[in-house]
This record gives C-alpha cells, structure tokens and sequence, in this order.
C-alpha cells in the first residue's frame, strides 16, 4: 500500500471512529433520558395503584407480555383515536343533516298548509258567494211566478166584465 492509500484508509477509520463515538453519546444519553422517565412512571401514584393491583403483579413477572401490551396500547390509540374521530363527526353531520332536513319537511309542510287553507278561503268564498245569492234569488223566484199568476187571474177576470 501507498502512504496515500494508507492515509485516507486511516483518516476514514478515525472518522467512524469519531461518529461512532456520536453514537454511542448520543446512546448513552437517549437510555439515561429512558431510565428518568421509567423512574418518574414508578414514581407516579396512578403507576403505584395500577402495580398494585393483580394485573399489575401478572404484568411485572412477565416483561415481555407487558412490552407487547404496552406497544398494542400505544400503537392502537391512533386508530382507535381516528375510529372515535369519525364517529363524532358522522354523529354532527348527521345531527346537523337531521336538523336541516327537518327545516325543509317543515317548511315543505308549512307551504302546503298554507296552500290548502287558501284554497279553502277561496272555496268557502265562492259557497258564500253562491248560497247568498241564491238566499236572494229563490224567494224572489218563487214570489214572482205567484204575482204573475194573479195578474195573469187579475187580467182574465178583468177582461171578461169589461168584454160584458
């Protein structure tokens, strides 16, 4: 190997070296973060009542099965979150819909009844109109033909003393 080969071998190494140095900083310091917030869960009295309890007991002989529950609560809170987010929303919609829909049956009803007592004022207008002319016109009728009688009687008795 050449002087040069060797040393961009060797400065290639020094700079893993150095980033791998990064790494493990940046390791040491996330698992040092990680086991705070392990001691803050412990600490936490909801944390205390929930170990407490039998299930909690169960899940701290097997930690495995509490690692697998712990990521299926974690990783289901988004879809069951998404889940519960689409119901609400289709429940407002919904209410909403049902609200607007019943504005328009009503006012679809309101129209119509408006529609039928109109054409009932018209109708009983027009039977008033009828029933108080013929009020008027039947007694008249039925008087006239009667004096027409009469003068008719008035005329042939008349004219049979004057023929005389």
């Amino acid at each position: 190997m050449s002087a040069d080969t060797h040393t961009k071998w060797t400065g290639r190494v020094l700079i893993r070296c150095g980033e791998m140095q990064r790494v493990s900083r940046f390791a040491q310091q996330l698992w040092e973060r990680w086991l705070t917030f392990l001691n803050h869960l412990q600490d936490d009295p909801k944390v205390a009542q929930l170990m407490r309890t039998r299930f909690g007991q169960y899940l701290s002989a097997r930690p495995f099965l509490a690692l697998t529950v712990l990521l299926f609560s974690a990783m289901a809170a988004l879809p069951v979150g998404l889940f519960l987010m689409f119901a609400i929303v289709t429940v407002v919609i919904s209410v909403v819909g049902f609200v607007f829909f019943e504005v328009f049956l009503l006012f679809v009803g309101g129209v119509t009844l408006l529609s039928v007592l109109a054409g009932i004022a018209l109708f009983s207008l027009l039977v008033s109109v009828v029933v108080n002319a013929l009020l008027f016109a039947i007694p008249n009728l039925l008087k006239r033909p009667h004096q027409t009688k009469e003068k008719q009687r008035g005329d042939e008795t008349a004219t049979p003393e004057e023929a005389q």
